[in-house]
């Protein structure tokens, strides 16, 4: 008995054996195949952003742009065919010599999924200049922009940008993973951009920086005389409960910051909570609306943004009680409201910086702009600037439970027809 216990005991231990051999290899194998994708895309992009820099590259690359009118339609098949060959075929055939050298070299079998990656690229190539189709071409595909830019991949509106609006940014193809590491995933180039709160301490300085990085701003102030004359910056004065007058300006503006806001400190008067709550809240999300309105047009979900300073109060005390009720607020009404894709919306979740909302900040308006622009530029769509290190864990947390949740229990006004007959009523 105890005889046969024990071939028992070693005859498990030998399947076990066998099964953890396997496990570690089928790990190794994966974790070496997700290296040769990363690999892979990281090494196309940067080819693609050499074309850029290095002159004998872009003779080249030039033709790939030159095929393509605004609406992505083809110029001609036969420029497009060789822009099939000069740039797509190229780039595919030396991606693949790399990534096939290096398996050879390094002997790992994950290596060659980034080979069979880079062949997929180099099938596509070949038969859209060898029969002139494009249905392959997906992020050339024409016709108007449906859908914003993702922040996961490179869709239509991503690479729209890359030929239309800033030929040196947007360099990814497929993940953009490159984009973010260089600080090409949102260029500010030649942007108009609008700005509330612009006489106030993060105001000003955002719109320095903005200044720095070639934008055009225009500052949107309640308290012009604040503001005097600065080169790159139109000031236009508003009115608290008068955001429709904006409508014109706003028209022709490309990415709107909305960064005004109250804080009544420890008061809790009727009063109070009304000015926290028309301040921090429904002025911002007039604002929003009638900015809605002018995302029309072929390519406006690619260029038109919303960037909205929520506040670190959104998941965090501000020893402010209505301040962090109207900011919270605001914050989940951006959440519901992103899911219906008119534009990009930008949340900053700002810590404590001085200002005269709050002169005991720990750190510069200064610091926190450069900050923003920094993730703008990576093209993050929730940028945390604080010292608190549990917003880092807290935020994302909070935004994405709650984001699923409204996707879950709520529709967007496109398939309600009439509210009326969904809506309970006592």
């Amino acid at each position: 008995m105890i005889k046969m216990l024990a071939e028992n005991l070693i005859g498990i231990e030998a399947r076990l054996q066998i099964n953890w051999v396997w496990l570690n290899a089928s790990l190794q194998f994966a974790g070496w195949g997700l290296f040769s994708l990363l690999l892979a895309e990281v090494l196309r992009d940067t080819y693609h952003a050499l074309c850029h820099q290095v002159n004998w590259l872009a003779k080249w690359h030039n033709k790939h742009h030159s095929a393509y009118r605004r609406d992505l339609s083809i110029v001609s098949l036969k420029i497009y065919q060789e822009s099939q060959l000069y740039h797509d075929i190229l780039e595919s055939s030396l991606l693949l010599l790399v990534l096939l050298v290096i398996a050879l070299i390094i002997q790992q079998p994950g290596l060659w999924l980034g080979v069979a990656y880079a062949c997929t690229f180099l099938y596509g190539a070949s038969v859209r200049y060898f029969q002139g189709k494009i249905d392959t071409d997906y992020n050339h595909l024409p016709g108007p922009l449906e859908t914003i830019p993702s922040i996961w991949w490179v869709n239509r509106s991503y690479h729209w940008r890359h030929h239309f609006d800033d030929v040196n940014a947007y360099y990814s193809g497929v993940f953009p993973l490159v984009d973010k590491i260089l600080g090409t995933g949102l260029s500010l180039k030649g942007k108009t951009i609008a700005l509330t709160g612009a006489s106030g301490a993060l105001g000003q300085a955002l719109a320095a920086e903005l200044v720095k990085n070639n934008a055009k701003v225009v500052a949107l102030t309640t308290n012009p005389e604040k503001l005097g004359e600065q080169v790159g910056v139109k000031v236009v004065p508003w009115q608290l409960g008068n955001e429709a007058n904006l409508r014109n300006t706003l028209e022709k503006v490309d990415i709107l910051i909305i960064n005004h806001g109250i804080n009544v400190y420890t008061s809790r008067t009727p009063e109070a909570i009304n000015s926290s709550y028309e301040v921090n809240t429904f002025s911002a999300l007039r604002l929003m609306d009638i900015f809605s309105t002018t995302v029309t047009g072929p390519q406006a979900k690619a260029t038109k943004e919303i960037w909205v300073n929520t506040s670190e109060a959104e998941v965090s005390p501000a020893l402010s009680p209505l301040y962090e009720l109207s900011k919270r607020s605001l914050g989940d009404i951006i959440t519901l409201k992103r899911l219906d894709g008119d534009c990009v919306i930008r949340k900053l979740i700002l810590g404590p910086f001085k200002s005269q909302l709050n002169p005991y900040g720990v750190m510069s308006a200064q610091q926190v702009a450069r900050a923003i622009l920094f993730w703008a530029r990576r093209d993050f769509r929730n940028i945390i600037v604080a010292i608190n290190p549990l917003t880092y864990l807290l935020f994302p947390l909070k935004e994405t439970s709650t984001s699923l949740y409204y996707r879950l229990f709520s529709r967007t006004a496109k398939s309600e027809p009439d509210l009326g007959n969904n809506s309970q009523k006592e």
